[in-house]
């Protein structure tokens, strides 16, 4: 089952609204060229895990499950408040066999099958925790309280994470045991002191939040589609 015999399962938090997109319905169901993004974020990932549980915004998973209702490796539950707690909602359904978990976001869902099967080499050569990185283009500063500059990390040592995140499951069921929220999973991770490798990510795994990332999103996917 699955690659070299491991169980690889996939979680998609979806429950986000569209407010910060300027969208009316929650961001998810959002049309790309005629597709929604959860439609495209699961393409990148469905050919290489064994099931796909999506976290839906409360209200919406008929919804979204009708997008799905021919294929039987996707399930749809209802999503938490936050992102971690629907990544922890969704983790209580994952099959008990799996041996890793992939986490990928609906907003990126011009991720491709190369970056998923980066993660996933990463995973099967030995690492417990795989994220997609690019280079950090801007100069960043650290401030503190007042708006003032403390400090300014070498660019060569920064990495702008993406997803989909790799995990072997049973660390991404303890990362997710102190019910701490978390921008990404692998804060969680290394919170339990488990190094994260970083992996090349894609340019074109951008997160699409703003109504500029929905019009760059719409010209990408007239190219490519």
């Amino acid at each position: 089952m699955g690659i070299n015999g491991q169980f690889f399962s996939a979680i998609i938090p979806a429950a986000g609204s569209g407010d910060r997109l300027g969208a009316a319905i929650p961001k998810a169901l959002v049309l790309i060229n005629g597709k929604t993004l959860i439609e495209r974020a699961v393409q990148s990932i469905l050919p290489h895990v064994a099931e796909i549980i999506i976290a839906a915004p409360k209200g919406f998973e008929l919804e979204i499950s009708g997008l799905f209702s021919d294929n039987e490796k996707i399930k749809v539950i209802c999503g938490g408040e936050v992102r971690s707690k629907s990544v922890a909602a969704a983790l209580s359904e994952v099959d008990e066999n799996a041996d890793y978990i992939l986490v990928h976001d609906a907003a990126r869902c011009f991720a491709t099958e190369a970056q998923t099967m980066r993660v996933i080499d990463a995973l099967l050569a030995g690492d417990h925790a795989v994220v997609p990185g690019i280079e950090v283009i801007d100069t960043i500063k650290v401030i503190d309280s007042n708006n003032f500059a403390e400090s300014t990390p070498k660019r060569s040592t920064l990495r702008a994470v993406q997803t989909p995140q790799g995990f072997s499951a049973r660390i991404l069921h303890r990362a997710h045991e102190s019910g701490n929220d978390a921008t990404d999973d692998a804060a969680l991770v290394e919170a339990l002191g488990i190094p994260v490798r970083v992996v090349a990510g894609e340019a074109n795994a951008h997160k699409i939040t703003t109504p500029s990332d929905l019009e760059w999103a719409k010209r990408l996917a007239e190219t490519n589609d």
